[in-house]
Formats: C-alpha cells, structure tokens, sequence
C-alpha cells in the first residue's frame, strides 16, 4: 500500500513538472480554426420599380444559397462548405438611385468594407457604369443579372466576370421562336424602354430578323423613358400598327404596368407580342396576361430548366422560404454564385488547399464550364470571361383549373445558335449573317 502510495506521488510530480514546461495541456486540445470569412458584397434592387419583380427574387435566392452553402446542404457539386471551406459572409446593398450612386456604394463595398468579391447588378446602366471602376479598384466582381453585349466586346476586363450570357442570345432566339410559330412575319414593330438594355435587344432582335427573314420589316419602334410607367400613347400607337409581332425587351414594373395597360386596351390579345424578360412576372400578374404571349426567360431558366437534383433543391428550397416558386434572376444569381464557387475551389485545389488570391481566382475563373440548376453556363466568349448557354422560349398559358401559370410549347436553342463564336462581336457576327450558327 505504501508503494502504491509513492507511485502515485511520483506521478503526481512529474504532472505538474510537465505542466510547468508546457508539454501537456491541462485542457481538451483546440479545434483548428475556422476559416476567415469570405466577404461578399451583393448589390442588386431592394427598392424601386425593379425591386419586386428582379432585385428581391435575386437577394432571395443569394439567401437560400449562402445559406444552404454555408450549412454544407447544396446537392453536389456544392457540397463543400461555403467556398472552399470558408463561410460565406454576404451584406446586401440597394442599387436604387444614380449610376453615381451605385458607383459610391461600389467603391465603399470595396474600399471601406474590404469585401472579397461584388456580386450583383440588374440595371445594364449600371454595369456600364462600375465596369471602369472595378479594373481601376482591382477587385473581382462577377455582374448577374445585366444583359448589354457592349461590357466585354468594347474593352477587354481583367476583374469582372458574367457567367450569366448577355442579350444577343434572347434576342436572336427571340427571333427564331417568332418565326418558328408565326411561320412568316412581314411586318414588325418594338417597344423596349431607352438605355443600354432596351437599345440592344432592339437592335439584336431587328438584325436577327433582317437575317431570319429579311422580307420583313419594322413598323412601329418606341423607346419610353426607362421607368416611364405610363405608356398610353405607346400602346395607341401600337394599336395602329400592322405589324404582326411586337418585340419588347421591358423589364421591371415598366413590364408589368405594360402588360396591365396594354391588357385592358386589347392589345395582347390583338397582336402577337414577345417578352424577351416576361417569365419574372407571370407569377405576379397571372391571369392578367393573356394566354399566347411568348415568353423568355435569359436562358432555360424556372418553368423552361433541364431537371436535376440541383435544380430541384433550388425550386423546393426557394418556395418552401418564400411561398413563391424562384423566377429568372433567382437562377442567374444562383449562376453567379456556383461560378465563384467553382472558380475559388479549383484555383484552391491549385493551391493545396490554401486560400487563393484575387489573381488566382481570375486564373481560374477564366474559360470555366459551370454546373447550374438550369442549364450548364461556358465561359467562352469575351476571352473566357463572359459565359454562354442554351436557352429557350415558351407560350404562355394559364391553367386556371390550378391556378397557376404554365409555359408550352417550349423550344430549345443550343448556345451555338444564339450566341456569338468566340471573341468575335455580337453586331458584326449579326451584320455578317450569323456565319457558323449550329442549331440542329
């Protein structure tokens, strides 16, 4: 017993001498630690016009999808935490107001936020106008939801990214789906609102269609004032016209007060009209819109995607937050996220592990295929920067027995056949005859 008791003694001291130097813990050893952040500025319509039908169903989806990164629960191949292992740390700004404004909240996301990368951006105005910004700041920035051809084809961009395609390809298979169930069209008209945006698909519609069917030509063309909200002459005007199809590229409440108005005047009914952004409200406006309306949706996106698990856990994670199943700019920020997140892990694989750079990201960034909910995005065009797809268009058609909207006879358009080839300019492939086009 005296032994026992001396052996526990000298245990006891030569414990605590080992504790005084250091070489045992007297705690649980500590977990590794967690990963710093990676800071993520959103900018999109939290206010305005634009807010309803575009910026809040964006940030929505940003919300489910950070959300569910950060928790490990987006379907392969998302399942790895956040990015690369670190959580997501997003802060949501409006970009209601002036491009001068948006510019400012830009440059204090960046400069007085330190934010690792801006996601965002609806209005093509205001693209145009932190394009500049982003090469002079140095700071990644992946625009979403902005269509205008001109970011990449008037100068090439080191720090920003789209993988979301830009607007040659709604219009041109705009174009064909208008041929394709109206068979011959002599005579067209347009009404799309007058900046970048509306300006664009106009003129990617009209060459599409000089080339398509250069018998036709445009009667009525009517570019309102962006968020005008009050077309009553436009819709007189276009009362008017013989024109067997009218193109509008509107979008925001400008869309649907379109729809709300021109409804009321017969004119939907009248006329065979395009939507190239129409899927965004058709949950909203319901039976208001007649059935045969055309509708796009800037890619095969909501009621028109290719089925899959990641698909699928978007639609039922998006309605079951918000009542309310996930329209386009749900999808394209869902694009714009995964891009990101492909983009840093491969660029971090690279590495070993280790948290990549701003440069390496780019590295990696650039020319990247990416697994989508809807569709799978290439960055091929606008040297690796600016991404294309297949996209689709469908009639509209609303089931009133369920009560909701439903999209028929979609047809599908492969990225080949609405997109430019690689580096070359929207408007001069459109002048030039759409030479390579593969629609088959």
């Amino acid at each position: 017993m005296r032994h026992a008791m001396c052996m526990r003694g000298h245990r006891i001291v030569v414990l605590a001498a080992a504790l005084s130097l250091g070489l045992v813990s007297a705690a649980p050893a500590q977990q590794a630690a967690e990963p710093a952040p990676v800071k993520i500025g959103i900018i999109t319509f939290l206010t305005g016009p634009a807010a309803a039908p575009f910026g809040i169903p964006g940030r929505n989806g940003a919300e489910v999808i950070i959300e569910a990164l950060n928790a490990g629960k987006v379907p392969a191949p998302y399942n790895q935490v956040g990015l690369g292992g670190a959580k997501i740390e997003a802060k949501y700004v409006d970009e209601a107001g002036s491009t001068a404004q948006v510019v400012t909240e830009y440059r204090n996301l960046v400069q007085r936020d330190k934010v690792d990368v801006v996601v965002g951006f609806v209005s093509s105005g205001s693209c145009l106008a932190v394009a500049p910004v982003a090469d002079e700041l140095q700071a990644l920035t992946v625009f979403d939801v902005c269509g205008t051809t001109r970011i990449f084809e008037e100068k090439p961009r080191k720090y920003i990214f789209r993988v979301n395609p830009h607007a040659t390809m709604d219009n041109v298979a705009a174009a064909r789906y208008v041929l394709n169930k109206l068979k011959t069209v002599n005579t067209y008209s347009g009404i799309n609102q007058n900046y970048a945006w509306g300006q664009d698909s106009w003129r990617d519609f009209t060459l599409a269609m000089k080339n398509l069917a250069p018998q036709a030509t445009a009667d009525k063309v009517l570019f309102p004032k962006l968020f005008a909200g009050e077309f009553g002459a436009e819709i007189s005007a276009l009362l008017t016209s013989n024109a067997q199809v009218i193109h509008s590229s509107f979008y925001d409440g400008d869309l649907e007060a379109f729809i709300y108005q021109g409804g009321a005047r017969g004119l939907l009914s009248r006329t065979p009209i395009v939507f190239t952004t129409g899927e965004t409200s058709l949950y909203r406006v319901g039976a208001k819109l007649p059935d045969g309306v055309m509708i796009g949706a800037r890619g095969p996106h909501a009621l028109m995607a290719h089925q899959g698990p990641l698909n699928s856990w978007l639609w039922q994670a998006y309605t079951d937050r918000f009542s309310m199943p996930p329209v386009y700019p749900a999808y394209h920020m869902a694009q714009s996220l995964f891009g990101l997140k492909a983009a840093w892990e491969k660029a971090q694989a690279k590495k070993g592990g280790a948290r990549p750079t701003t440069d390496e990201v780019i590295a990696a960034f650039e020319g990247i295929e990416v697994v989508t909910p809807s569709t799978t995005v290439r960055l091929a065009i606008g040297k690796g920067h600016q991404g294309v797809s297949d996209t689709a268009y469908g009639t509209y058609r609303f089931n009133k027995s369920e009560g909701k909207p439903e999209l028929v006879d979609i047809v599908r358009y492969p990225a080949e056949c609405v997109n430019p080839p690689a580096d070359m300019d929207s408007v001069a492939w459109l002048e030039g005859g759409m030479k390579g086009a593969k629609c088959d």
